[in-house]
């Protein structure tokens, strides 16, 4: 009987729903609380009780503000990915793996208006013709930049599937990571020494592994007399350094007009006297410019990267580099005298993200390799190569 009961409610909460939007999409009228107020009068004809009155504004807020019934998930800090599958299936990932909410959609076709308004305040299109959507919603908000994916059907074949990534400021400093457990003593003073030699590092990983939050501490470590020039795809590295300027792309409009890349934020960033240069996560053809400014006088450059291993490192710049033209001698040639060292974040199932590896790069004939050379347990192979490094910037590994 409560599930007949509640079915009949959903069925009333939508037809009124449904009211309420035409009858404000055919007066041409805002989406502000006291005009969507004035409409529900309308609607019940002025005779619905306070409580029913709220409940419903509480609806229709969900159906024209913000994230809609997602909204305190993304609020949450703890909340790094929130997935809907379907009207009823609503995931988060908290930091210790998907977990089931009990939030509930009314139906498909609620799941679908939601995400065709967060397309349309991203600046996307999402219909039939355009069945698919990649974005960022405006605005940083109480809860940082969210990005956005969804895709309609029939492509996604069970309905609906919408995806909110919420990317907040990554400003952890080196002391708070190694209370977190990130690092271990030992890793964080060979991390220091690394910052301080102004080597040329990227951080790699997988998505979530923690890659932004570490490069945003290690920048954090820089002495505050240098300038730090970084380019982002979103505003998301927030390091505590007095020096720390921010270029942040632009996707284009509904128009297919006013896109800013990140190559062309790098080249810019060239000209703003960057002691050292950061791009917040290499994804593309951007590495091409990225390689040439590091082997142009700016040392201590870094930036995140999406890879497995460090030993697949030199791979995965290949095929970024070929998107930009760059053969694959002239790459690891730049790769070998650009970049140092590399430094691998990695999640472990219990949602910890620990520094799992230091690498080394290693010119080998014509091709670059990336050798292990501190792990947790211990040194590894590239130990030797990592201390020349160091010593020839005046320092050493630590004891």
């Amino acid at each position: 009987m409560t599930s007949t009961v509640q079915s009949g409610q959903n069925r009333h909460d939508g037809e009124l729903v449904a009211r309420v939007r035409r009858r404000l999409a055919g007066a041409g009228s805002g989406t502000d609380p006291r005009t969507v107020a004035d409409a529900l009068r309308a609607e019940t004809g002025g005779v619905t009780g306070h409580l029913d009155l709220l409940d419903a504004l509480r609806l229709l807020r969900h159906e024209f503000v913000g994230a809609g019934p997602l909204e305190p998930l993304l609020a949450d800090p703890a909340v790094s990915d929130v997935l809907v599958t379907a009207p009823d299936e609503v995931w988060v990932d908290g930091g210790a793996g998907l977990a089931r909410t009990g939030i509930r959609f009314p139906d498909e076709e609620a799941v679908r208006r939601l995400a065709q308004r967060l397309a349309l305040a991203a600046g996307r299109r999402l219909d039939d013709a355009q069945p698919y959507v990649d974005g960022w919603l405006p605005g940083a908000g109480p809860h940082g930049r969210v990005r956005l994916h969804a895709v309609l059907p029939p492509i996604a074949a069970n309905g609906t599937c919408l995806s909110l990534r919420v990317l907040r400021p990554a400003a952890h400093g080196l002391g708070a990571l190694r209370r977190l457990g990130t690092v271990d003593d030992h890793g964080l003073a060979l991390l220091g020494e690394i910052v301080t030699a102004r080597l040329a590092f990227l951080v790699s990983g997988a998505t979530g592994s923690g890659k932004s939050t570490l490069l945003a501490a290690l920048l954090g470590a820089v002495p505050p007399a240098e300038r730090i020039v970084c380019v982002e795809d979103a505003g998301e590295l927030q390091p505590a350094h007095p020096q720390f300027v921010r270029l942040v792309a632009r996707p284009p409009n509904v128009e297919g007009a006013g896109e800013v890349t990140l190559r062309e934020l790098v080249r810019e960033a060239l000209r703003m006297r960057p002691d050292r240069l950061v791009v917040g996560e290499v994804r593309g053809q951007e590495v091409c410019e990225l390689l040439t400014a590091l082997n142009t006088g700016h040392d201590g450059g870094s930036g995140t990267l999406h890879a497995n291993s460090p030993s697949e490192v030199p791979a995965r710049l290949e095929a970024l580099a070929a998107l930009g033209g760059l053969g694959r001698a002239a790459l690891h040639s730049q790769l070998a005298a650009a970049v140092h060292v590399v430094l691998h974040m990695r999640r472990h199932a219990d949602g910890r993200r620990v520094l799992a590896e230091i690498g080394v790069v290693e010119r080998a004939g014509d091709t670059v390799r990336v050798l292990p050379a501190w792990r947790p347990d211990g040194w590894a192979e590239g130990r030797d190569l990592l201390a020349r490094l160091l010593e020839a910037a005046g320092g050493g590994l630590p004891c």
